[in-house]
């Protein structure tokens, strides 16, 4: 699948391409500031499922110069009822088939951290809620020095559920993370590098560069070595250290007998 251009997928809001090896998911909703809902999440989780080994980065924006301003909130209007994923249609369900459901909506949100490629979400303006969530899943995050994220579930009595609170808590640990989200506060681009969140802050103007500097240093080596390492990093939290010991010298040895056969 290789496409120089954004394929338009215009009932559901989000254009994707692949370009060599890098992908690219545009959330293309702007007249409501990338406001997502389950036809997006089921569009990317399709695409991102969809992708081959050669693809070794996927990057994550929002057109109109911002990320994504969180969950549609047509889905959580009464009188839009008969809108596709609306909640009122939803809870109309038994609490089963709603764990269900909204474990369907996570589908994008860990496709993203699939280790098969490196994703690198790309925050302009803000990401708000769900926004922050799909940027969380993300593994890099660059922002534009004006940017800013925000967790704002609980100020609307809800708590996340895409996927966002372990990624999050393994960024900042534990108790930011809980400061972040109880409060629902806002964290700026520069609080957000220096506790972690981001990896890169820098003018909107130098987003497109800096993306290009970053995606161009990814898959300067080994594409499989690489993806090896990711494995490695992205469970280390779940191992032991003996569990983690022993992945490393299982991956060394194809690495070695690759090296070596030159």
């Amino acid at each position: 699948m290789n496409t120089d251009e954004p394929v338009p997928a215009p009932e559901a809001g989000v254009r994707t391409s692949v370009d060599g090896a890098v992908a690219t998911v545009l959330l293309d909703r702007p007249e409501v500031r990338n406001a997502q809902n389950p036809a997006m999440w089921a569009a990317i989780a399709d695409f991102l499922e969809s992708l081959t080994d050669e693809v070794r980065v996927v990057v994550v924006r929002g057109a109109g110069g911002t990320f994504s301003a969180g969950l549609d909130l047509a889905l959580v209007d009464p009188r839009e009822a008969n809108t596709p994923g609306s909640l009122v249609e939803t809870l109309a369900r038994s609490d089963e088939e709603v764990i269900d459901l909204i474990g369907e909506y996570q589908r994008p949100f860990v496709a993203l951290a699939d280790p098969r490629f490196i994703s690198i979400a790309v925050v302009e303006g803000y990401a708000i809620g769900a926004g922050f969530q799909m940027a969380l899943g993300c593994d890099l995050r660059i922002m534009a020095e004006d940017a800013w994220v925000c967790m704002k579930e609980p100020a609307l009595g809800l708590v996340p559920d895409l996927a966002g609170t372990k990624p999050l808590v393994a960024a900042v640990g534990y108790a930011r993370a809980l400061e972040i989200c109880a409060t629902a506060r806002k964290v700026g681009a520069h609080e957000a590098e220096r506790i972690g969140l981001a990896q890169s802050v820098v003018p909107a103007a130098d987003l497109d560069s800096t993306l290009e500097g970053l995606v161009g240093s990814l898959t300067a080596h080994d594409a499989t070595a690489v993806r090896r390492t990711h494995e490695l990093l992205a469970g280390a939290s779940a191992r032991s250290l003996d569990e983690q010991r022993l992945a490393e010298r299982t991956a060394q040895v194809g690495q070695l007998r690759a090296v070596l056969r030159g």
